[in-house]
C-alpha cells in the first residue's frame, strides 16, 4: 500500500468513527467500506461481517460482499449442519483466542484444512484473513477479507485491517445492541407495540385508541390436561398450539399481542370501511390456518400426547392500544369491551362445540349472517349478544366484498379437507 494508500487508509477510520455510525444499517456501512478499502489500494474481492444475534430461532447475522453480487444478507441458525461447519471454522478459533486467523491459499489442498478453503480456493482466492470484533459483551463479531491478488494480501494491508477493526468493533456492536432492544421487544411484546415503546411510548397510560379485530383462542380442557401431564409435556403441547397460532396470525398481517396460560390474544388493527374488511378476511383466514396447523399436529405429535382442539372467537370495534400497569411494571397491550366480548365469545364456543364464533359487529363488517346461531348471555354483558358461526360459502354474504371475502376463507377449507 503506497503513501497515499495510508492516508486513505487513516481516512476509512475518520470516516468509521465520524460518520458511518449514522448509517441506518450495517449493509450501507459494509458497500462503503470495500469501496473505501479498494481504492486505498487494499484489493478486497470478499468481505464478510458477522454480528451475534439475541433471537429465538437465530445464532447470528451476516453481511456477505462480494465483487460479483454485492451485499447479501444472511442468516443463520443453530442447525446441526451449520453447528458442524462452525466448529471447523476459521470463526471458531477467532471467537475462542480472540486472535486474528489468516489462510494463505495454496493450489494444492492441504491436510487438515478449514473447511471454508476449498470453496475460497475454488473461487480463485489467494489469501484470507478472519478478525474479532471486539465487543464490550463476551460473545464477538468477525471481519473477514479475501482477495484473488496472486501475490495476497501484504503486511501494510494487514496492519490496515486491523487498524480499521477497531471502530468497525464499536459500530457493529453498537448496531447490534439495536438489533437485540428491536428482536426481544418483538419477540415479547410484537412488532407494533415494540416500536411504539423503542419510540417513546413508555409512561403508563401512553397509547391510542384504535379500530381492530380481535381474536380470542384457548385450548379445550387444558385445566384437566395440565393436572393429567408432566409439565415437559404440558410445555410440548403449548408450543404445538402457540406454534402454529402465531405463524398464522403473522401470516396474514396481524400480530399476537399475548398467550396468557392457554389463550391467546391478537389483532388485526384497521382504519376504514375497506381495511375492516380486508382485517376481518384476514383473521377468518388466520383462524381456519391454524385449525389445519393443530389437525397436523394431532396426525404427526407423538402418540403419548393427546390431540388437541381449541375454540375461537372473533369480534370487531375499539380497543385502547397501549401502557396499562404499575409505575414500574407495563404491560403494552389492548383493552377494553372488545377485548372482553371476544375473549366470551371464544369460551362460548366450547359449550356450543363449535370452532369459530363470531360476533355480529364481526359478522356485520362482511356482511354474512347466514350462520347465525341464536343470542346468548355472555359474562359481564346485561343484554343477550347474538353470535355465529363461520359461512360456508359467498353466497351467504349479502355484500360483493364480503363474498369474495368467505369465497377465499370458503376455498381454504375446501382445500384443507
Amino acid at each position: 500500500m503506497s503513501i497515499h494508500g495510508a492516508i486513505l487508509s487513516a481516512d476509512i477510520v475518520s470516516w468509521l468513527y465520524e460518520k458511518a455510525r449514522f448509517y441506518p444499517n450495517i449493509s450501507q456501512v459494509l458497500e462503503e467500506l470495500v469501496e473505501r478499502t479498494r481504492e486505498a489500494g487494499m484489493l478486497v474481492d470478499r468481505m464478510w461481517i458477522s454480528i451475534p444475534v439475541l433471537h429465538p430461532s437465530l445464532r447470528a447475522k451476516g453481511f456477505h460482499w462480494t465483487l460479483e453480487k454485492g451485499v447479501e444478507l444472511r442468516y443463520y441458525r443453530g442447525e446441526p449442519a451449520l453447528e458442524q461447519m462452525y466448529l471447523n471454522s476459521p470463526l471458531k478459533v477467532v471467537h475462542d483466542t480472540g486472535e486474528s486467523v489468516r489462510l494463505q491459499i495454496t493450489q494444492e489442498a492441504q491436510e487438515n484444512e478449514f473447511g471454508i478453503v476449498p470453496d475460497l480456493r475454488e473461487a480463485g482466492f489467494t489469501d484470507y484473513i478472519a478478525m474479532p470484533l471486539v465487543f464490550s459483551e463476551a460473545t464477538p463479531g468477525t471481519v473477514s477479507m479475501a482477495t484473488r491478488e496472486p501475490v495476497g494480501f501484504n503486511d501494510t494491508d494487514i496492519l490496515a485491517f486491523e487498524t480499521i477493526a477497531q471502530p468497525l468493533s464499536m459500530l457493529c456492536e453498537a448496531q447490534a445492541l439495536k438489533e437485540k432492544a428491536e428482536t426481544v421487544l418483538n419477540t415479547y411484546v410484537g412488532p407494533r407495540a415494540g416500536a411504539r415503546v423503542l419510540n417513546g411510548e413508555i409512561k403508563r397510560g401512553d397509547g391510542e385508541r384504535i379500530s381492530a379485530i380481535v381474536g380470542f383462542a384457548d385450548l379445550r380442557g387444558f385445566t384437566q390436561l395440565s393436572n393429567q401431564l408432566p409439565s415437559d409435556k404440558i410445555i410440548e403441547l403449548l408450543n404445538i398450539y402457540f406454534g402454529a397460532m402465531s405463524e398464522a396470525v403473522e401470516r396474514n398481517g396481524g400480530e399476537v399481542l399475548k398467550f396468557i396460560g392457554d389463550e391467546v390474544l391478537s389483532v388485526f388493527p384497521y382504519e376504514n370501511e375497506e381495511g375492516a374488511r380486508v382485517a376481518a378476511m384476514q383473521a377468518l383466514l388466520t383462524a381456519k390456518e391454524t385449525m389445519q396447523g393443530i389437525q397436523r399436529a394431532n396426525d404427526t405429535s407423538c402418540p403419548m400426547l393427546p390431540d388437541l382442539r381449541l375454540g375461537m372467537g372473533l369480534h370487531a370495534g375499539d380497543v385502547f392500544f397501549g401502557n396499562v400497569g404499575g409505575e414500574t411494571r407495563l404491560d403494552f397491550t389492548v383493552v377494553g369491551p372488545t377485548v372482553n366480548k371476544a375473549s366470551r365469545i371464544a369460551g362460548l364456543s366450547k359449550d356450543l362445540n363449535q370452532d369459530i364464533l363470531t360476533s355480529k359487529e364481526f359478522a356485520d363488517i362482511l356482511g354474512c349472517h347466514a350462520g347465525a346461531l341464536g343470542s346468548y348471555y355472555l359474562k359481564g354483558f346485561e343484554e343477550p349478544q347474538p353470535v355465529f358461526t363461520a359461512p360456508e360459502h359467498g353466497s351467504d354474504c349479502k355484500t360483493e366484498e364480503g363474498k369474495l371475502a368467505w369465497d377465499a376463507y370458503g376455498a381454504l377449507k375446501t382445500n384443507a379437507s
